[in-house]
């Protein structure tokens, strides 16, 4: 479409930038992860040097 005036392309290319931009959007918030704020100790094993 050599025919097109550069504000045509100049939309077209903010209407794909602006779709995928939702796009990501929406997949990155759509994910809900589950919250383990549960207490997780740690085992230290205390090592005993014998000289």
């Amino acid at each position: 479409m050599p025919q097109m005036a550069p504000l045509s392309w100049l939309n077209l290319f903010i209407y794909f930038a602006m779709v995928f931009i939702l796009f990501n959007t929406m997949n990155y918030f759509s994910l809900l992860y589950k919250n383990n704020n549960t207490k997780q100790t740690k085992k230290m094993k205390l090592i005993s040097w014998k000289w």
